[in-house]
C-alpha cells in the first residue's frame, strides 16, 4: 500500500496549472525503507495479516459457490464489499485527512479481526448461510473505506518523503507475497477441515499489525498535517482532481480495468470449477501463480526511480491483451501459466498509478485523492462482477474474460491517445545503444530532431 509524506517534510503543493515535473529516479536499493524501525513493524505486521486475508478471500469464494452452486452469488458477494468504498469512499478521504492515521487504523484492524472472528463461530458451528457471508462482506468494505486511504498515507508518515516510492512498492509486494501464501494455505484447509479454519486464521492473524501499531515510536514518525473539519471539503478534492489531468485520466484507466478486467474472483473460481472441473486446489493454483506475476511486478517497481505514465499505458495494454489469451486457453497448464503475466501487468498498473497520484498531489489532499482513486478502482467492482457473474452464467465463463480483456485493452489504447494530446506529445522512435528506443516526447521537441 502507500501514503503520503507529511507537512514538515512534504514536497511542494503542486498547483492546478502545472502538475510537478517528475524526479530523476535516485539510486536505491530495493529494500532502502525497511531500515526505518516504523515502517518494519508496520511492513512485518501487514505480512502476517495478509496472508489472512488471502486465506478468507479463498475461503469466502469457495463457500459462497459451495452454498448456491452460482458464480453470480460469487460475484454478488465480491460486490458487497467493494460497495461501500463506491458509496462512501470519498467520504472516508475527508476522514482520513482529519483523524490521526494511527489511532484510525488500530480501530479498522480491530474491526476487520472481529469479522473474521464471527464469520469463523458461524461456519465452524455448522450454522453458516450465505446471507451471512454476504453481510460479513459487507462490513469488511465499510472499514476498507477509512482503513485503506489511512493505510496508505500513513506510510509518508514512516518512511518520509525520499522513501515513498520504495515504501508503495514494497507494500505492494508484501501484498502479493502473501498472496503465494495464502491461496496454498486455504486450499489446504479447505480441503482438509473445511472453510471455518481459514475464518478462524484470518481473525487471529489482526493481532500482528495491531501489535507493530502499538510499539511504533511516535517522536519517529514524521508529523502529518491535519485537514480541520470544514464545510466543502469534499467538493474541493473532486475541484482539485478535476483541474488535473493527469490525475483524472489516470483514475479513469483504472476505474475501467478495475471494474471489467479485475473480477478475478468471478473467473477463477468459475475455471476451476466449469471448464476443468477440477476442486479447490486448482482454484489455489490461479491465484498462486497470479501472485507470482504480481510479486516479480511490484518488485520491478521498487527498483524503478520514478512512475512513469507510458508504463502505466503499456501495462494497460498487456493486460487486456493476456487476459484475452487466457480466456480461450485450451487447457488447465496453460490458463495457469497465463495469470503470472496477467498477475505481472495487473499489478504494474495499480503500483504506477498508485505511486504517481501520491508523489505529484499536495499533501493536505492526499487523502481525499486517494480515497477518490480508491474508490473508482475498487468501488468498480459492486458494477463489474455482478456483469462478469451474469455473463458467465448465460454465456460460459471465456466470454467473461473476454470481454474484460477487450474493454481494459480498448481503454488503455483510448486514454493513452488522449493523454498524449493533452500533454501535447507525439510518439518518438529512435535507436540507442543499437536497441529500438520509443518514448513520447513534447511536440516541439520532435519538430526540432526533424529540422536538425
Amino acid at each position: 500500500m502507500s501514503s503520503g509524506p507529511g507537512a514538515d517534510s512534504a514536497p511542494a503543493p503542486a498547483t492546478h496549472e502545472s502538475p510537478p515535473a517528475p524526479e530523476r529516479p535516485r539510486p536505491s536499493s530495493m529494500f532502502s525503507s525497511l531500515r526505518i524501525r516504523n515502517y518494519r513493524l508496520f511492513f512485518a505486521g501487514q505480512v502476517v495479516s495478509n496472508i489472512g486475508t488471502w486465506m478468507q478471500r479463498i475461503a469466502q469464494d469457495w463457500l459462497v459457490l459451495s452454498l448456491t452452486g452460482s458464480a453470480t452469488a460469487v460475484g454478488v458477494t465480491t460486490a458487497l464489499q467493494f460497495l461501500p468504498m463506491l458509496l462512501f469512499g470519498l467520504y472516508g478521504g475527508v476522514l482520513v485527512d482529519r483523524l490521526p492515521r494511527r489511532p484510525t487504523l488500530l480501530f479498522t484492524q480491530t474491526a476487520m479481526a472481529l469479522t473474521g472472528l464471527a464469520l469463523a463461530a458461524l461456519t465452524l458451528s455448522g450454522h453458516v448461510q450465505v446471507w451471512h457471508v454476504y453481510l460479513a462482506a459487507f462490513a469488511v468494505g465499510l472499514a476498507t473505506v477509512v482503513d485503506n486511504p489511512a493505510r496508505q498515507s500513513f506510510v509518508s508518515e514512516m518512511v518520509g518523503p525520499d522513501q515513498l516510492q520504495n515504501a508503495v512498492s514494497l507494500n505492494s509486494a508484501n501484498f502479493q507475497s502473501a498472496r503465494l501464501v495464502g491461496p496454498a494455505v486455504a486450499g489446504l484447509l479447505i480441503t482438509g477441515v473445511g472453510t471455518g479454519w481459514a475464518f478462524l486464521l484470518n481473525g487471529v492473524s489482526f493481532v500482528a499489525p495491531i501489535t507493530g501499531l502499538l510499539l511504533m515510536r511516535g517522536r519517529d514518525l514524521h508529523a502529518a498535517r491535519r485537514t480541520p473539519r470544514g464545510k466543502g471539503q469534499l467538493r474541493e478534492g473532486l475541484h482539485y482532481v478535476a483541474g488535473r489531468p493527469d490525475l483524472i485520466w489516470t483514475i479513469v484507466l483504472v476505474g475501467f480495468i478495475g471494474t471489467f478486467g479485475f473480477n478475478f474472483p468471478v473467473y477463477l473460481s468459475a475455471f476451476a470449477d466449469d471448464v476443468f472441473h477440477a476442486g479447490a486446489g486448482s482454484y489455489s493454483l490461479f491465484n498462486t501463480l497470479m501472485a507470482v506475476g504480481s510479486l516479480v511486478g511490484a518488485l520491478l517497481a521498487a527498483r524503478r526511480g520514478t512512475a512513469r505514465m507510458r508504463v502505466m499505458i503499456a501495462a494497460a495494454l498487456a493486460f487486456g491483451v493476456f487476459e484475452i489469451l487466457a480466456s480461450g486457453a485450451p487447457s488447465l497448464w496453460l490458463f495457469a501459466l497465463l495469470m503470472a503475466p496477467i498477475g505481472m501487468f495487473g499489478m504494474t498498473i495499480n503500483v504506477t498509478a498508485n505511486t504517481s497520484i501520491q508523489m505529484s498531489t499536495d499533501p493536505a489532499m492526499r487523502g481525499r485523492v486517494l480515497a477518490l482513486y480508491m474508490m473508482v478502482f475498487l468501488g468498480g467492482s459492486p458494477v463489474g462482477a455482478p456483469i462478469a457473474g451474469w455473463v458467465t452464467d448465460a454465456y460460459g465463463v471465456r466470454a467473461g474474460l473476454a470481454v474484460g480483456g477487450v474493454v481494459s485493452a480498448v481503454a488503455a489504447v483510448a486514454i493513452g491517445l488522449v493523454l498524449t494530446r493533452v500533454g501535447n506529445l507525439r510518439l518518438s522512435v529512435g535507436w540507442n545503444g543499437g536497441h529500438p528506443h520509443v518514448r513520447f516526447v513534447p511536440r516541439e521537441a520532435r519538430e526540432q530532431l526533424a529540422a536538425a
